[in-house]
C-alpha cells in the first residue's frame, strides 16, 4: 500500500496546490490512500465545512488535525458529523469528533489512521502516549496498516513517539511546526518515520504568514494582525509504502513540490490558479 501524507494546508495557497496537484500526484505515484493535515485550512487557522467537504471531494480520503481544529466555530459540529475529519485522540472526554478512523483504499484495502497531539509546549491535555496505544488496540483485529500524525512542537517528543510505536504501527510522521525535517528513516522494527513533514502553503513567509507583521511581533513583541502569506506555494507530503501482509514499512520519501515541479505532472492551468 501507498500512502499519501500532505503536510498542514495552509490557507488558500495550500488548498489550490491540492485542488490543482493532487489527482497527478497520486497518479505519478500509484498512491492508495491520501491523508492530509487540514487544521490551518481555512485562512490559516482552523476548518470549515464548506472547506473539508471541498477536500474530500478533490481526493483527500482523511483529514487530520491539531491544536487549531476549534479555531473556526462551525468545526463543532462539523466534526461531529464527518467522521473523515480527526481530532487529537488525546482531548478529554467530552470533546467532539473522534481521533481516529478506519479508511479503505480504492481497492478495498483498510488502513486505520490516528491523531494524537503533543504536551511539550502545547496544551495540556491527557497523555499522547498512552491514548495512542488504546487507539491502536482497538484497530488492531481491524487492519495491520496504522498511520499516526503526531502533531508536536518539540522534536524530541516526537522522536520519543517515533520510538515508542516502532513495530506497533506502519508510520509515524510529526506535523505542528510547518518545516520539513531530513531525518525520514524506517526504524528498527519496521515502523516509517519524519519528525514533521512540512507545509502545504506559501513558503516565502514565517511559516505561513506573511513576514513583515510576524516579524515585527518578534522585535516589538506587541500584537499583530497575522494573514495567510501567497508568496511561493509548494505542497510538502511524505509517500509510506508498507506490505500489505504485515503492514510494516518498506519505504518512505519525502516530497517538497513547488509549481514547476507541478506543473511537469501534467497538471493544466496550474500557474494561473495561484
Amino acid at each position: 500500500m501507498r500512502i499519501l501524507f500532505i503536510g498542514d494546508i495552509v490557507g488558500r495557497p495550500g488548498r489550490e496546490l491540492v485542488k490543482r496537484g493532487l489527482a497527478a500526484i497520486v497518479d505519478h505515484h500509484g498512491v492508495d490512500v491520501v491523508l492530509a493535515n487540514a487544521e490551518n485550512a481555512a485562512g490559516g487557522f482552523g476548518i470549515t465545512r464548506e472547506i473539508g467537504d471541498q477536500l474530500l471531494e478533490w481526493g483527500v480520503d482523511v483529514m487530520t488535525s491539531g491544536n487549531h481544529i476549534w479555531d473556526k466555530k462551525e468545526a463543532l459540529d462539523y466534526i461531529g458529523t464527518e467522521s473523515r475529519l480527526l481530532r487529537p485522540a488525546n482531548y478529554p472526554a467530552g470533546a467532539p469528533g473522534n481521533g481516529s478512523y478506519l479508511a479503505r483504499t480504492r481497492s478495498g484495502e483498510s488502513i486505520g489512521v490516528i491523531n494524537v497531539m503533543g504536551r511539550v509546549f502545547m496544551l495540556n491535555i491527557d497523555d499522547p502516549f498512552a491514548s495512542v496505544l488504546r487507539e491502536i488496540e482497538a484497530m488492531r483485529e481491524r487492519t495491520r496498516t496504522i498511520f499516526v500524525d503526531f502533531h508536536a512542537e518539540a522534536t524530541s517528543e516526537k522522536i520519543a513517539m517515533g520510538w515508542h510505536l516502532d513495530g506497533r504501527v506502519s508510520a509515524v510522521v510529526g506535523t505542528h511546526t510547518h518545516v520539513q525535517t531530513a531525518d525520514d528513516r524506517i526504524l528498527p522494527k519496521g515502523t516509517a518515520y519524519l519528525t514533521d513533514v512540512g507545509m502545504t502553503g506559501p513558503h516565502d513567509s514565517i511559516i505561513g504568514v506573511e513576514i513583515e507583521p510576524a516579524l515585527r511581533k518578534f522585535l516589538t513583541a506587541l500584537p499583530a494582525k497575522l494573514e495567510t502569506a501567497t508568496g511561493n506555494p509548494r505542497l510538502h507530503a511524505v509517500i509510506v509504502e508498507t506490505d500489505a501482509q504485515t503492514g510494516r514499512a518498506i519505504d518512505i520519501e519525502r516530497l517538497s513540490l513547488g509549481v514547476d515541479d507541478l506543473e511537469q505532472l501534467d497538471v493544466p492551468n496550474l500557474q494561473s490558479t495561484i
